[in-house]
């Protein structure tokens, strides 16, 4: 029984940190409960155990966010998030001869956290890793607005599909590729995917590069790629 009683006080608690963290805005502890669907000191008691952590913290005006001991936790994640994307940023550099990179969502930025640039092209773009840029810039960062638009409307509609997508699931779900040019610098083009199917994660994986891009040849390979990442990531 005690086990089945920390099982549950963990995953409310897990539950409250994912609240924390979507929108980035803060909320009361009323707010809070009414969201999970908890009472009101069911939420104290985890709060304080929360803060008490590190985990979680109050403004001025009594709002909760989360606390800075986030922090901590996601600088040892980037690194096995950066190991873990490698393998299959390599072999899609190296199969469309662009620069690949993983893009992560922190805040309303997209930053590089890994990225592998080909070995047999004459000529490719050099992307620095920790490069950071607004998401509304680039399609890496695009690609994570538009799984932000997806989880919204899932979370609308849950279960909906968009009308026209009944006969074509798998294609619908492939779709789709965001394609910009000359957005992050004169003559550059990308071309990114969404990392679907981690709530935990808003990452994109994506190519770039100054020659032509095939959308139709390439955008394939990139989605794979994001796929293969994603069932990685999700083990």
């Amino acid at each position: 029984m005690m086990a089945a009683e920390s099982a549950q006080t963990l995953e409310r608690g897990l539950r409250l940190l994912r609240l924390l963290a979507d929108g980035n805005r803060g909320r009361t502890p009323t707010e809070l409960a009414q969201e999970l669907g908890l009472s009101r000191p069911v939420v104290y008691r985890l709060l304080t155990t929360l803060q008490n952590e590190g985990f979680a913290r109050r403004d001025a005006q009594g709002r909760v966010h989360l606390g800075f001991g986030v922090l901590v936790m996601a600088q040892a994640v980037q690194p096995l998030l950066r190991a873990a994307a490698l393998p299959a940023l390599r072999a899609l550099a190296e199969q469309v001869g662009a620069t690949a990179h993983l893009t992560v969502a922190e805040g309303e930025d997209g930053v590089a956290v890994a990225v592998v640039e080909p070995s047999w092209t004459d000529m490719h773009l050099s992307y620095r890793e920790g490069s950071r840029h607004p998401l509304t810039r680039g399609a890496a960062g695009l690609a994570i607005l538009a799984l932000r638009e997806e989880a919204a409307r899932e979370q609308a509609h849950p279960g909906a599909r968009p009308a026209g997508d009944e006969a074509e699931p798998e294609a619908a779900a492939a779709r789709p590729f965001l394609v910009t040019e000359g957005q992050l610098q004169e003559g550059a083009r990308g071309i990114a995917v969404p990392l679907r199917g981690l709530p935990w994660l808003e990452a994109s994986v994506g190519v770039v590069t100054f020659g032509l891009l095939d959308v139709d040849a390439v955008g394939p390979r990139v989605a794979e790629a994001a796929r293969d990442l994603a069932h990685t990531l999700a083990q």
